[in-house]
């Protein structure tokens, strides 16, 4: 599997999160880029001035309120995120499927992107 994104210190965990979401959730990799994301903000940014924010955590607004409710209880500073936010992201992907050999590709909607093949 080939895969990218731009996104800055949001790269890694975007990133990790497709990848988790078709290894460990048994997503196709449309939905694995389309699933809701987070992204966490408790480290020096990598741009200047090196920006911190201890504790930021920012969720996409189809994660639910419940989920941002316990990570409030645990300490985190959260905030939420409009739908399909381009801060979080835009994976896109092409793999070849391991059971059938398949080539499948996905796009992520939150920045204009396109998953063609021939």
């Amino acid at each position: 599997m080939a895969f990218g994104t731009p996104g800055g210190d949001v790269q890694c965990q975007a990133m990790l999160q497709v990848l988790l979401n078709l290894v460990e959730f048994g997503m196709t990799p449309q939905q694995a880029v389309e699933a809701p994301r987070f992204a966490t903000y408790s480290f020096p940014n990598s741009f200047w001035p090196h920006e911190n924010h201890p504790s930021l955590l920012c969720l996409e607004a189809r994660i639910p309120q419940a989920t941002a409710d316990a990570l409030r209880a645990l300490g985190h500073r959260v905030e939420v995120w409009r739908d399909w936010e381009p801060k979080a992201g835009s994976p896109c992907l092409v793999r070849r499927d391991p059971a059938n050999g398949l080539l499948e590709a996905a796009a992520d909607p939150r920045r204009e992107a396109y998953a063609l093949g021939w």
